[in-house]
C-alpha cells in the first residue's frame, strides 16, 4: 500500500502512533524544503500563515477527501511557527497546529523518574507557554503513560470527542505526548486508547488528572494549580515541630453529609466554600485542633464514601473545583485548624474510565487475581513492586501536601497492604519469596512514601490505619519501622467499646479491657479513634451503643468520652458523636442537627467542647503522650467498683491532672484518691455536671475543692476523699493559691 494510503488508513482508524513524523512541517522526501501536511476531517479548505512576521502563507491542497491536506514549501530552509485557517461547511476555525511542537511535547520526560513529584509536574495536563521568535503561544501539554497501547488520541471539547483528530506521539519510554495550543484551564478531556491488537478501549480519564467531571462523563479537567493565592503563611511558619508533643483533637468528617441544605424540598451537599462558612466556625467553637476528611480524591460512587478512588491527583468536584478546596483549607489554617486527608493506596475500583487494564494490560494492578484483586472491596490492588506504580502512588500523596497545603495524610487499610493473605483463605493467596505472608513490595513502598513526606514536608504527619500487631508502624525507617508518624489504636477502640457496651453489672469482669492498652501503649505513637466505621452497618451510633435507660446511656457516653480524652494518645471522633447523634450515620443524609433542641444532646455537645478546650489548654493532657513519665496509674485494678484512676503529667512534671472514672451507676462515697503533693485540689471537668445533663451529684464539697490529708495512699504521701458521681469521669488539678 502506498505510504499516503497507509497514513490515511491510520488516521481514519485513529491508529497513528508517530504523528510528529507524518504531520506538521516535515522534510521533503528529496531533502529540499519542507512539506506541510495536516489532517482535518470534514474541512473543505485549509490555509496557513506564519506567525513570526515573515508573511509566509499559502493554501494547502486536499490530497484525500477524508481530510488530508498538503503543500510543498521547497524554498523554506528552516521550520517556522504557523497557524491554520480551516473552513468547514458552516464554520471557520483558526488555530495553531499542534504537530509543530515536538520539543515542548517531550519536555521533562527524561527527568521523570528522578523524583516522585515530577509525576504531577510532568504528566497529565500541564499549562505551557512557548516563546519562539517573539511569538508567544499558550496551551496545554498532555502526557499519559500507556506503554502497551498501539495508539492513543486526545479527545476533548475542542475536537468534539473525535479520536481521529488528535493522535498523540509515542515516546521512547511508553508515554504518549501532545501539546495543544489555545487550550486553557477548564477544558474537559479524556484519552482514547487502542490495545496492542488495535482494539479500542473504553475512554479513559487521565490517571494524573487534577480535576474531573462527575457521572456520567467522568472527564478530566485542565487545572491551573498556580492560580490560587494562598494566605496561610502564618500557619505554615508557626505550626512546626514534632507533632507527638502537641495537642491533637481530630474531628473526622464526611463532607457530603455533615450538613446539607434543603432547596425546594431536596437536600444538597454543601460546597467547599459553604463548608468554610459553616463547618469552620463550628470547629473553632468546639475546640478541635484538626479536621480529618474522608477521602476527597475523585471517586465515582457516592456509596464508597471516597474509599474507591479513581482520580488520586484530583479533588472531588462534588463540592467545587480545586481552587474552592484550596480556599477552604486556607480558611481553616487562618482559623488555626489543621487539615488531614485520607489517602487510599490500598486498592482502586474497576470502573472502565479508570486505571483498570488501562492500556489493555494490567498496567497498575497485579496480573494474578490472587494478588491483584481485593475480595473485600471487589477492587483491584496496585502492583507495589512496579516502578511506574510506586512513583505514581507516592506522587499522588505529595500533591496534597504541595498543591493543597494539607497538614497530614491518614493512610487507609494499611494492614491489607502488608499481608498477602489479608482476608484470604488458604489457596487464595501467593506467598512471598521466603514463603511468608508479608508483602515486601508494599512494605517498601510505605517506607519510601513516609521518607518522601517527612523529607520534603517535615511539618506534615502521616497516620496509619493498621489493625494488626505489625511491628514498628510508627517508628522511623532508619530504626527498621514503616516510618509513619502515628498509628490508629484499633485495639484500644475495640476493647473499650466492648467494655462500655456491657451492662455495668458485668463490667467488673471486663475491667482489663479498659486498662490493657497501656501495656503496649509505648510500642507506637497511637491515635485513639472513634471513627466512621464504628457507627454504620448495624453497629449503632455511639449513643445507642450505651446500655441502660435514657439518662444512663447519655451518662455512659459522657463518662467514656471523659476517659478517652484523659487516656494517653491523640484523639479522633467522628462527626455526630459530639452531640449524641441517635441514629447510625447515613452518607446520604445530613446529621440530625435538630437534636440540639434537646438538653441531653446540647449537654453532650457542651461536654465535648469543654473537653477539647481543656485538653488544648493543659499540656499535661498531651505533651507526654508517648513518654513513660507522662502517665502514672493510681489504681488500675479496682474492677469491683469499676473505677479507674491515673495521673497525667507534662514532660517536666511541672503540671499534672488527676483523672478518675466511675463506670457504674452507683455513686462511690468517700472514695480516697492519692495526690502528688499537699494542697487544695479543684474539680476542673466533671461529666456528671448539670451543664452536661448530668445528675450533678455532690462530690462532697459545694465548691468542688478538696484539701489533701497527709494520709499515704496508692504510693503517695497525701490523698483526698471525694464522692465519685455515677457513670462519670472527673478531672482534678491542684489549685494555685
Amino acid at each position: 500500500m502506498p505510504l499516503k494510503l497507509t497514513l490515511l488508513n491510520q488516521l481514519e482508524k485513529a491508529t497513528l502512533a508517530n504523528p510528529f513524523e507524518q504531520l506538521g512541517l516535515i522534510k521533503n522526501a528529496n531533502g529540499i524544503g519542507f512539506l506541510l501536511r495536516v489532517w482535518l476531517p470534514e474541512a473543505t479548505a485549509v490555509s496557513f500563515s506564519a506567525l513570526d512576521g515573515s508573511h509566509l502563507s499559502g493554501e494547502l491542497i486536499k490530497v484525500y477527501d477524508a481530510g488530508l491536506f498538503e503543500v510543498s514549501l521547497p524554498s523554506v530552509t528552516d521550520k517556522f511557527v504557523y497557524q491554520l485557517n480551516a473552513k468547514y461547511l458552516n464554520d471557520v476555525h483558526e488555530f495553531v497546529d499542534p504537530y509543530q511542537f515536538h520539543d515542548i511535547a517531550f519536555e521533562g520526560l527524561s527527568t521523570l523518574h528522578e523524583a516522585p513529584q515530577n509525576v504531577y509536574h510532568t504528566l497529565g495536563a500541564q499549562l505551557k507557554t512557548i516563546v519562539d521568535n517573539d511569538v508567544k503561544i499558550c496551551g496545554v501539554r498532555f502526557i499519559v503513560y500507556a506503554p502497551n497501547a498501539s495508539s492513543v488520541s486526545l479527545i476533548s471539547d475542542h475536537n468534539h470527542w473525535n479520536g481521529q483528530i488528535h493522535p498523540m506521539q509515542r515516546s521512547w519510554c511508553g508515554h504518549w505526548v501532545l501539546f495543544i495550543p489555545g487550550l486553557s484551564a477548564g477544558c474537559a478531556y479524556k484519552f482514547e486508547l487502542k490495545d496492542a491488537m488495535g482494539n479500542r478501549l473504553p475512554h479513559k480519564a487521565d490517571p494524573v488528572g487534577f480535576q474531573a467531571e462527575l457521572y456520567p462523563s467522568h472527564s478530566s479537567i485542565v487545572v491551573d494549580h498556580d492560580a490560587y493565592q494562598w494566605n496561610d503563611q502564618t500557619w505554615q511558619n508557626t505550626h512546626t515541630g514534632d507533632k507527638r508533643f502537641t495537642a491533637m483533637s481530630i474531628y473526622e468528617v464526611h463532607l457530603g453529609s455533615w450538613k446539607r441544605k434543603n432547596e425546594n424540598g431536596v437536600e444538597r451537599m454543601l460546597s467547599y466554600r459553604e463548608l468554610a462558612e459553616e463547618l469552620l466556625p463550628y470547629l473553632v467553637e468546639m475546640g478541635y485542633t484538626h479536621l480529618e476528611v474522608l477521602p476527597i480524591s475523585e471517586f465515582p460512587f457516592d456509596g464508597s464514601w471516597g474509599y474507591q478512588p479513581v482520580g488520586l491527583f484530583a479533588a472531588t468536584s462534588r463540592f467545587g473545583d480545586a481552587d474552592d478546596l484550596k480556599y477552604f483549607i486556607d480558611q481553616c489554617h487562618q482559623a488555626g485548624i489543621g487539615i488531614i486527608v485520607d489517602w487510599v493506596p490500598a486498592h482502586f475500583p474497576a470502573d472502565p474510565h479508570g486505571l483498570a487494564r488501562f492500556d489493555g494490560t494490567p498496567l497498575y494492578e497485579y496480573e494474578d487475581p490472587k494478588r491483584g484483586w481485593h475480595p473485600d472491596w471487589n477492587s483491584y490492588i496496585y502492583d507495589f513492586g512496579r516502578d511506574n506504580v510506586r512513583q505514581f502512588l507516592v506522587a499522588s500523596a505529595l500533591i496534597w501536601l504541595d498543591k493543597f497545603h494539607v497538614d497530614g495524610l491518614r493512610v487507609d487499610a494499611v494492614a491489607s497492604m502488608l499481608y498477602w493473605d489479608y482476608s484470604r483463605e488458604e489457596g487464595e493467596w501467593v506467598p512471598n519469596v521466603d514463603g511468608g505472608n508479608h508483602n515486601y513490595e508494599a512494605i517498601s513502598l510505605l517506607k519510601w512514601f513516609n521518607e518522601e513526606v517527612y523529607s520534603q514536608y517535615p511539618n506534615a504527619m502521616t497516620i496509619a490505619e493498621e489493625s494488626t500487631a505489625f511491628s514498628g508502624v510508627s517508628k522511623p525507617t532508619f530504626e527498621g519501622g514503616l516510618g509513619f508518624g502515628f498509628k490508629w489504636n484499633m485495639g484500644w477502640m475495640h476493647d473499650t467499646l466492648s467494655y462500655i457496651q456491657q451492662d455495668p453489672m458485668y463490667r467488673k469482669y471486663h475491667h482489663h479491657e479498659m486498662t490493657f492498652a497501656m501495656v503496649y501503649h509505648y510500642n507506637e505513637h497511637f491515635v485513639l479513634p472513634i471513627s466512621h466505621d464504628e457507627v454504620v452497618h448495624g453497629k449503632k451510633s455511639m449513643l445507642n451503643k450505651m446500655p441502660g435507660d435514657e439518662w444512663q446511656a447519655a451518662a455512659n457516653l459522657r463518662a467514656y468520652m471523659g476517659y478517652m480524652y484523659a487516656h494517653p494518645g491523640k484523639k479522633l471522633n467522628f462527626m455526630g458523636g459530639e452531640f449524641g447523634q441517635s441514629r447510625e450515620w447515613n452518607h446520604n443524609q445530613s446529621l440530625d442537627w435538630d437534636l440540639l433542641a434537646f438538653d441531653k444532646h446540647k449537654g453532650q455537645q457542651k461536654l465535648i467542647a469543654d473537653l477539647n478546650h481543656f485538653y488544648k489548654d493543659n499540656c499535661a493532657m498531651y505533651e507526654s503522650d508517648y513518654e513513660p513519665q507522662g502517665f502514672e496509674w493510681l489504681d488500675h485494678s479496682d474492677g469491683v467498683n469499676s473505677i479507674i484512676s491515673f495521673i497525667r503529667y507534662n514532660l517536666d512534671k511541672s503540671e499534672y491532672v488527676i483523672c478518675l472514672s466511675n463506670f457504674t451507676p452507683v455513686p462511690r462515697e468517700k472514695y480516697r484518691v492519692a495526690v502528688e503533693e499537699a494542697g487544695q485540689y479543684e474539680v476542673v471537668i466533671n461529666t456528671d455536671s448539670e451543664y452536661y445533663w448530668g445528675s450533678n451529684y455532690s462530690m462532697g464539697d459545694l465548691m468542688g475543692v478538696f484539701v489533701s490529708e497527709p494520709y499515704p495512699w496508692q504510693g503517695k504521701g497525701h490523698s483526698i476523699v471525694v464522692n465519685l458521681p455515677p457513670l462519670s469521669s472527673v478531672y482534678l488539678k491542684k489549685k494555685e493559691v
